[in-house]
């Protein structure tokens, strides 16, 4: 089962920016490549959230709230899968986590410990 560490949240003002990364483990490069992964955000009390998303053939798309702020993208040589956070604002805050897609368009039951995300107003 591929194993997802997420790092780079923070505390960070209003309209600031933070990168995110997801290094995978326990999976091959080559398997990598293949996979379909997706950030979540999840804020205590509600539903984790489809943040942004991208295919084995780098196509990516974004929850409305984060399109034109937020770019996903993929390094396959380095089994790692980041998000680029901009303009961030106060409801951007949550823990954010990585996870593969499934053909049934829902993610695996296997989560990480996720990365903070705060911004103050």
């Amino acid at each position: 089962q591929v194993q997802f560490v997420e790092s780079g949240g923070g505390l960070v003002q209003a309209g600031g920016s933070l990168r995110l990364s997801c290094a995978a483990s326990r999976v091959s490069g080559m398997i990598f490549s293949t996979l379909k992964i997706a950030w979540y955000r999840q804020i205590p009390g509600n539903q984790r959230e489809l943040v942004a998303v991208i295919s084995s053939r780098y196509e990516t798309n974004y929850v409305d709230s984060a399109k034109g702020r937020f770019t996903i993208s993929k390094d396959s040589a380095e089994n790692t899968v980041y998000l680029q956070m901009n303009s961030l604002k106060p409801e951007d805050t949550a823990v954010y986590y990585c996870n593969t897609v499934l053909a049934s368009g829902r993610p695996t039951d296997y989560w990480g410990q996720g990365t903070q995300v705060t911004v103050s107003s």
